[in-house]
């Protein structure tokens, strides 16, 4: 496993991660996260991605038992959280980053994953109701009361990133450090052009989450839609709605490119993202050893995404480009 600087920070990640968004409590129970995160955890990765709206908060709690049971030295892995949906249905308690929901939010997640503090939280979504400078004193106090370690977004623009840096260099306060955006063969405008110049300009790391699109780049969806695919999972029927009809055929093309390098598709999605050096770690979510196994040695194949392969991938992905 290789290592990444977090953006300009000092932390360093695994370029490859697990997270739990899905998997944990719909697929995996105590036992088999357990199973999970140690497999990972073995193959080198030390960075394990959660969220306090992931399974209603019980995808902390199961990782916090799993944290109990593993036992591991806190000083080697590093953990997140990200606020911004909320638990409950208030009008403090939901949609918001106001400061209240915030600080009150952050106990609540230490207290489900059992943790003195997270090394990275993140505000899940932007707030268009609550002004930016309340949010960033709000993440930068959670920062300075030791419950966090560094504090980015999610899903934001270039644009709010940017404020609210701004914001914490005029304040003198701690400063946004990572973006978690969605990066993959399917979608990569936001990483690659509409955050280009925040890298050199602000030192951004990235945590991207979606690296297989919700598994359409597994191929395991070329053919239909199998049982027990997370698009048949009930609440996640939109991901067949959405994407698997009118994706599917760009997949059939990459699948022969993945063939002639001899990797898998998933493997192949994986590498495209890791050669980006602008990304800090690939969070990858998996429901299966075999699956987290495959994926883990995706890395190995970055060395044969030459430059007529990646022109290859680039005239494929024009062409869904132009149909969208």
């Amino acid at each position: 496993m290789k290592y990444r600087r977090l953006g300009t920070a000092g932390l360093q990640v695994s370029e490859l991660s697990f997270g739990s968004w899905v998997t944990f409590q719909s697929q995996l129970d105590d036992d088999r996260a357990v199973e999970m995160m140690k497999l990972a955890y073995d193959a080198g990765v030390n960075f394990f991605d959660n969220a306090e709206v992931y399974a209603g908060g019980e995808a902390e709690a199961i990782m916090g038992r799993a944290f109990q049971k593993l036992g591991w030295r806190r000083s080697s892995f590093v953990v997140s959280t990200k606020f911004f949906w909320g638990l409950h249905h208030g009008p403090n308690e939901k949609d918001t980053l106001n400061r209240k929901y915030l600080m009150q939010a952050i106990d609540g997640s230490l207290k489900r994953l059992q943790l003195e503090f997270v090394d990275l939280v993140f505000c899940h979504r932007p707030d268009p109701n609550t002004s930016m400078e309340e949010i960033v004193r709000a993440m930068s106090d959670m920062v300075s009361q030791g419950k966090a370690i560094y504090w980015g977004t999610s899903e934001w623009s270039a644009e709010q990133i940017q404020e609210a840096w701004q914001i914490a260099d005029r304040r003198n306060l701690h400063r946004p450090q990572m973006e978690q955006p969605q990066y993959n063969l399917l979608v990569h405008e936001r990483v690659e052009r509409e955050y280009e110049k925040l890298y050199g300009d602000i030192g951004l790391g990235l945590t991207t989450w979606g690296p297989l699109r919700s598994g359409l780049l597994s191929g395991k969806y070329s053919k239909g839609t199998p049982t027990g695919s997370r698009a048949k999972l009930s609440g996640y029927e939109w991901l067949e709605e959405r994407w698997v009809a009118r994706e599917r055929e760009i997949v059939l093309q990459l699948e022969s490119v993945a063939s002639d390098l001899g990797c898998t598709l998933s493997q192949l999605s994986i590498a495209w993202i890791l050669r980006n050096r602008n990304v800090s770690t690939v969070i990858l979510g998996a429901s299966k050893p075999t699956q987290l196994s495959e994926n883990l040695q995706a890395a190995s194949f970055v060395s044969k995404l030459t430059p007529d392969v990646l022109k290859r991938i680039s005239s494929i992905l024009g062409e869904y480009s132009a149909r969208k």
